[in-house]
This record gives C-alpha cells, structure tokens and sequence, in this order.
C-alpha cells in the first residue's frame, strides 16, 4: 500500500529549516514531535490553527476498527499515544466511552425491555449490538488536541505563522532531481527550507504548486452541536434513518454527523465552507426520532468541513519522489484525529532519522 512504501525509506535528514504547511491536526503533531526532537518547526497557515476538520470533526476514537488495513498498526500506536498525550497536555475533553451500532426506524414506539440497554436512544429500537467499550474507544475534541499540540511545540521554539503558501521552491539538486529551497507566500515573502511537509488536507495540490503530488480531494460532512440537560457517554451509530452518527461529548455537549457529500476538489476556502442548514434539520430530525430525550436539547451550532480523502482511501505519508526535502501527510479521511499523534512520530523519526521506526503499541 502507498503508506507502507512511502514510509519505508527517506534519504534525507533536515540539517536546516523546516517548514510545516497547514496548522489542522497532522501539521500540529509534526510540530510537536519535531520539537520534542528539539527541531524547531515553522508552520503556516492562511487560515490560523485548526480552523477547518481539525476544529469540526467529531474525535472520535477506535483502538481496533482499522485493524487488518494499511493504516491498522498506526491506528493501534495512535490510540495508545493519544491517552499519553491527554495526560501530557491536560486535555479535558479527552475520555474512554463505550459505542453502540442501534438498528432503528421512524416508528415512534418505545424500545422494548430487552432493548433499553441503550443509554439515550429508547424510540423505533429494533436491535443493537456492542462495537467497543472505555478500552477500545475514547474521544477527544480535536480542537483542543490541535491547540494543546501547537502551543506546545512553541514553547519548545517552533513558530506559527498566518499566511497564504503560493509555491513550493525547488532547485536542481546536484545529487540528481529537484531539492527544496523555500516556500513562496502570497505577497512574495519567501521562508527559506530545506524540509517542507505538505500537511494541508484537501488543499495539499493547490498550496503547492512546485511540487507533483497525487490528488488529494475533500469529502464535505455536516455537523450539528446540541446542548442535552445531562452528560451522556456512549456514542451510537445508526442503521436506519439515514445511518447518523452521535458522539456525545462532555457537559452535556452532543456532536451529531452524517449525510456525506461525494469527494470533489475543494474550491472553498479553509474555515469558509459553506453551511447548508438543511443538513443540519435532517440530522437533528432523525436524532430526534430516535430519543425522547434529545427531543429536549437545544440546537447551538450547525458546520461543516471537507474530510480530506486519497484516491484509494490511505492516507498518504512520507517523502515525495523527486524532491529532496519534500514530504506530504495528508489525506487521512475520517481517522485524522486517530492516526494525527502516530502520523506527527512518525514523520519526526522520518525528517529527523532517516526512517520510521514503530515502536511496539
């Protein structure tokens, strides 16, 4: 698979600048394990940090679900790591829950006895079954994990920096093929590198022109925020009903997703995706037909972002043909914050060694 063999090997080690494009949570996790390295990254941004899936996702958490694919191993390293660094980075969101699949229909009807192990859903219950428990899932909300991960590579030296990526700059390497020499920013500037990671989802192509990269599209997701009376913690995804997905977070907060658009090429601006408030009457509708008491909790915020999907789905991670100094981590689709804590080691290991050593999860 192309993440395996885009792992394998990178002869090249950064002995001078290295440049981080897109602040979601791939880039921040790059930064963070470079300067855990005591390699002081610069990352930049046009939009600022964690304004676009990396702020809206769900966060949600599968120690197993990826087990058996390219991306299993890493998945199992993430997890593990992602607890690590809640406790690390004190981040509150972060917490072990359980997850249900609940079979349903728009019936109304109570759920029968023998089907009110369910914890929030009790109406047009036709079946459910365990998916994982606190010790195969966990959530975090990925703005925070982003935040709490750029802040702490700053304090370690690394610098963030607002700005629009035009070019990346390259020049003839006397080794053979191309090296990089700097990004171009919007305006002009230009940030001298050695070592640039492309780490900007579905805006990878167009953020860098200099370089040949596959095409990394954007799937678009709504997502509703509803406000509940108390704190649930067993997420549910739904057979029936258009097949939502509820991650109830902490204080009552509830996250509910669904109704996917197909991948395009993304011409929206990140943190400027258009809302369309009817997806959001649709999730909240069916949730509501399937919960008295979501009935009752309020609606607070209605987004969306584009889920940034490869062609054959894995993720791609690891230097770029070519290019000497030219790496991408991107195209994650909807495990980013899963796999963001193992893809960021991963890639120090590869800047900094030479090679991706996994350590056993």
């Amino acid at each position: 698979p192309p993440l395996v063999m885009a792992m394998s090997s990178a002869p090249h080690a950064p002995n001078g600048k290295v440049v981080v494009l897109g602040a979601g949570v791939i880039g921040a996790s790059i930064a963070y394990h470079l300067a855990e390295r005591d390699v002081a990254a610069t990352v930049v941004d046009r939009a600022g940090i964690a304004k676009a899936a990396s702020g809206k996702a769900g966060g949600f958490l599968a120690l197993d679900w990826n087990d058996g694919s390219a991306v299993g191993p890493l998945s199992r390293l993430s997890f593990k790591l992602h607890a690590e660094l809640a406790e690390k980075l004190q981040l509150d969101s972060y917490r072990r829950m359980s997850c249900r699949a609940v079979a349903v229909e728009a019936s109304g009807k109570p759920a029968s006895k023998k089907l009110q192990d369910v914890e929030w859903v009790d109406l047009g219950v036709h079946g459910s079954r365990l998916m994982g428990d606190t010790s195969t899932i966990a959530q975090v909300h990925p703005r925070q994990l982003t935040e709490a991960l750029m802040a702490s590579a700053q304090c370690r030296g690394a610098t963030f920096k607002v700005a629009k990526v035009e070019e990346v700059l390259t020049e003839a390497n006397p080794a053979g093929g191309l090296k990089v020499v700097g990004v171009k920013m919007e305006g002009g500037d230009v940030i001298p590198a050695d070592t640039v990671v492309v780490a900007m989802g579905p805006w990878s192509q167009t953020a860098a022109k200099g370089l040949t990269l596959p095409p990394i599209f954007g799937q678009k997701y709504h997502s509703v925020l509803m406000q509940n009376s108390r704190e649930l913690s067993e997420a549910v995804f739904f057979q029936g009903l258009g097949d939502p997905e509820v991650y109830p977070r902490p204080k009552g907060e509830v996250y509910v997703t669904g109704f996917p658009d197909a991948p395009i090429t993304v011409t929206e601006a990140p943190g400027e995706e258009e809302v369309r408030l009817e997806v959001g009457d649709r999730l909240v509708a069916a949730v509501r037909l399937a919960s008295s008491e979501l009935q009752q909790a309020t609606v607070e915020t209605t987004q969306a972002c584009h889920l940034p999907v490869s062609q054959d789905g894995v993720p791609l991670i690891g230097p770029i043909p070519g290019v000497s100094g030219a790496f991408i981590a991107s195209g994650h689709s909807c495990w980013g914050i899963l796999n963001a804590p193992a893809t960021g080691l991963a890639m120090s290991q590869l800047l900094i060694d030479g090679r991706y050593s996994n350590p056993t999860p």
